[in-house]
């Protein structure tokens, strides 16, 4: 569960978490969303934007991506302004800005969560493919988890949708065979009473999350699973507490699915 920091709490005492994602102008998702979650599981968000986008929630509208120097600036001004104790990962957009996230990562990273933002809940792409492909090569085998929800999972490895969850466990493996410690497969596109989350490790451990789904669709519960999960990792859980802290949350604020 996560901790509500209240108003008061000395924040230099709090772990610090860096987000590295891009804006949406709704508030609905994107990095306002990962501020919004991370301060109320109480560490210290740091940020680093990615690009800024035209967004309501029915439509993704101008998408203008922040250029490469001035993403790899703002990530080597919050590294040296505190310890990090955990960096979450959006919206990347091109493979320049793979390329960008990846040169300003330090040599020993701590507990990295990338959510592979591919395309917007309205429908607006957000990583093209030659981003895709950087993002395996550059960035996985440097994730602690790796947070897919199913049409995300399918489009990486090119391959039909999930429609239960045997299919999800073995997508999920596949998917740590790109080089994470972890995958959690979100189950919140599927149908069902239960939205149901699968994670794998490369240990060869795997957990079923699973909680009662919600009638209403919400916006930003992948970035809000995401920062949960590395709120969590930076305040010292291991990676299945982590997820299940990040289950617990979106259940208390979202009702679900992830």
């Amino acid at each position: 569960m996560c901790v509500v920091a209240k108003q008061g709490d000395i924040v230099s005492d709090r772990k610090a978490v860096l987000v590295i994602a891009g804006s949406d102008s709704s508030g609905g998702a994107g990095i306002a969303r990962d501020i919004r979650v991370l301060t109320e599981c109480g560490v210290d968000p740091l940020c680093a934007l990615t690009a800024v986008t035209a967004q309501t929630n029915a439509r993704t509208g101008n998408i203008h991506h922040v250029p490469p120097a001035a993403i790899r600036e703002q990530i080597t001004t919050a590294l040296a302004t505190r310890t990090i104790n955990a960096i979450k990962v959006g919206m990347l957009g091109t493979a320049a800005t793979v390329e960008a996230v990846a040169s300003s990562l330090p040599e020993t990273v701590p507990p990295l969560v990338i959510d592979p933002v591919l395309v917007a809940s309205s429908g607006g792409v957000l990583l093209d493919a030659e981003g895709i492909q950087a993002m395996r090569h550059r960035l996985l085998t440097r994730t602690t988890l790796f947070t897919p929800n199913i049409p995300e999972a399918a489009a990486l490895l090119n391959e039909p949708a999930a429609g239960d969850v045997a299919t999800m466990i073995e997508q999920a493996q596949r998917l740590l065979q790109m080089g994470p410690r972890a995958v959690l497969l979100k189950g919140g596109h599927a149908d069902g009473a239960e939205a149901v989350d699968v994670l794998v490790l490369s240990n060869g451990d795997s957990l079923i999350l699973a909680s009662p789904r919600s009638s209403l669709r919400k916006r930003g519960t992948g970035c809000a699973f995401a920062s949960a999960a590395a709120a969590a990792l930076a305040n010292g859980a291991t990676i299945s507490d982590a997820c299940r802290a990040a289950k617990r949350y979106m259940v208390d604020w979202f009702g679900s699915p992830t």
